[in-house]
């Protein structure tokens, strides 16, 4: 692949691959769990994400390849826990491209609004044009790597201006210091629990950290990464911080629908994009176009800078062997085209399919959690690369921040609850069965049994937990055990499983 991506460019592939439907949507889910405290949730989730992101700034450097985080587990614990690791992956990449054109579909709905159903979910024909905007993202890849840095860099830009102007536009002229303070329960209605519990989705807005090591193997100076992974980090969370004070300082209680003065549970249930319907709702023309043109432009940009780095993952996988050989095909602009093709044809199906059915697609965003499962072997990897004495430099304080990204990794997917994380396993179980099949993928079974139990571990805890099916265990005692076997039991185990050379494909 060609080496054209510059530091500027790749930071802001990271942030706009970041800040898109999570930012418009998670802020008003997590002031539903949190009430005002969900701005503590956003600075928590951002440490908590810059530890595991932390772990790719090393990883990175030593294997500078396309969909590289994808590959780090098949070098220091095989073919096996590489698989599992792989479609963990894949199946975070693989639905957010869809989530995103149907979020561009919410947005466009305040002008056609026959694209979204009274439930929330997207009628027949939002599904259709869900469909075709996901084919809308392929040229925007396509044409090299040089072209997508430039169009993404110009595209980025404006879109992260109109989202400035929208956050400080809000602030600015409806901001009510008594939203955050002067309602029963005051700054945390719901207490730790709730600040907790609105982490995960600020972890799917978090996720465009993971592409920046996507595009490793296309940057010009491969030290830029560890820069560009810290930039894409601090940006992400200035933003979602902003528009967490935005949201929260700005609504105006019912008025046009929007729940009674203190209602926070009531923020949390608002059905379509919380920032159109504020907007409308304070009666600001300008607010109002300003909040439409980022509610569309902001998930169509992270919608196909995903697929430009679910396409690595494919890329990667084919690398590895458990994917057909054609997607690691490259055109003459030196990208992997049929990855592109073929993960935009996928997504355009999951966003048809599921669109219709308002289950499923809440099944979409459920899914996300297997990402969070796959962010858990990084931070082991990372150790065991450097027992291997394989990694090319080594960074400060990386043996004390694994174990703490390895446990911020576990409580992502545990806080994210049932049933979603059983989803996201059954649906990683399905995909393990068939492909360890068809590419007789058995290698390196053991090195992955601690992989395998530590799924097991939190799915069983999320069962048991006060998230979960029983709530056996209250919340604060669930997540102290999630901490500590998490810690003590399953990291140690990981890096032990560790092979004590850099297994390579032959």
């Amino acid at each position: 692949m060609k080496k054209e991506l510059s530091l500027l460019q790749l930071t802001i592939i990271g942030i706009v691959g970041a800040v898109g439907t999570g930012v418009l949507f998670s802020a008003a889910g997590m002031a539903g769990d949190a009430g005002p405290a969900s701005v503590i949730s956003w600075i928590i989730g951002g440490l908590m994400y810059a530890s595991v992101g932390y772990t790719y700034v090393e990883l990175s450097r030593t294997w500078p390849e396309a969909g590289g985080p994808t590959r780090y587990s098949l070098y220091t614990h095989g073919r096996f826990t590489n698989l599992i690791n792989a479609f963990n992956d894949l199946i975070w990449y693989l639905f957010i491209p869809p989530v995103e054109a149907l979020a561009v579909v919410e947005g466009l709905n305040f002008l056609f609004p026959t694209l979204i159903a009274a439930s929330g979910a997207p009628t027949l024909l939002g599904a259709v044009l869900g469909v075709i905007l996901l084919m809308f993202f392929i040229p925007f890849n396509y044409f090299g790597v040089r072209a997508f840095g430039k169009s993404t860099s110009i595209f980025g830009i404006i879109k992260l201006v109109f989202y400035l102007l929208v956050g400080f536009g809000i602030i600015a002229i409806f901001f009510n210091a008594k939203n955050f303070f002067g309602y029963s329960g005051g700054f945390a209605p719901f207490g730790a629990a709730g600040l907790f519990l609105a982490i995960p989705l600020a972890m799917f807005a978090y996720g465009g950290i993971r592409v920046v090591p996507d595009y490793a193997e296309e940057v010009k100076n491969k030290n830029i990464l560890p820069k560009a992974i810290g930039y894409t980090v601090l940006g992400q969370t200035l933003i979602y911080i902003l528009f967490s004070m935005a949201l929260i300082g700005g609504i105006t209680w019912g008025v046009n629908g929007l729940p009674a003065a203190g209602n926070w549970v009531g923020v949390g249930q608002i059905v379509g994009n919380p920032f159109i319907i504020l907007s409308n709702a304070l009666h600001n023309s300008v607010l109002l176009v300003l909040v439409l043109i980022v509610g569309i432009i902001g998930p169509f940009v992270t919608g196909y800078v995903y697929i430009g780095g679910g396409s690595r993952i494919l890329f990667a996988m084919g690398r590895s062997k458990i994917m057909n050989n054609i997607v690691t095909d490259i055109t003459r602009h030196s990208i992997p085209y049929w990855s592109i093709i073929i993960f935009a044809i996928v997504g355009a199906i999951v966003a048809f399919i599921a669109a219709p059915l308002p289950s499923i697609y809440g099944l979409i965003t459920d899914a996300v959690v297997g990402g969070y499962l796959g962010f858990a072997v990084n931070p082991v990897a990372l150790i065991v690369s450097r027992r291997q004495n394989s990694v090319e430099h080594r960074y400060k304080f990386a043996n004390i921040i694994a174990p703490i990204a390895f446990i911020s990794a576990a409580l992502i997917a545990f806080w994210s609850g049932w049933p979603s994380v059983p989803y996201a396993v059954l649906i990683l179980t399905i995909a393990l069965i068939i492909f360890a099949i068809a590419f007789k993928v058995k290698e390196h079974f053991i090195n992955s049994l601690w992989y395998i139990f530590f799924i097991a571990f939190i799915l069983l805890m999320t069962y048991i937990g006060d998230v979960g099916a029983l709530s056996i265990l209250n919340f604060y005692v669930a997540t102290v055990v999630v901490v500590l076997v998490a810690g003590i039991i399953f990291f140690p185990w990981g890096v032990y499983s560790g092979l004590k050379k850099p297994f390579i494909m032959k």
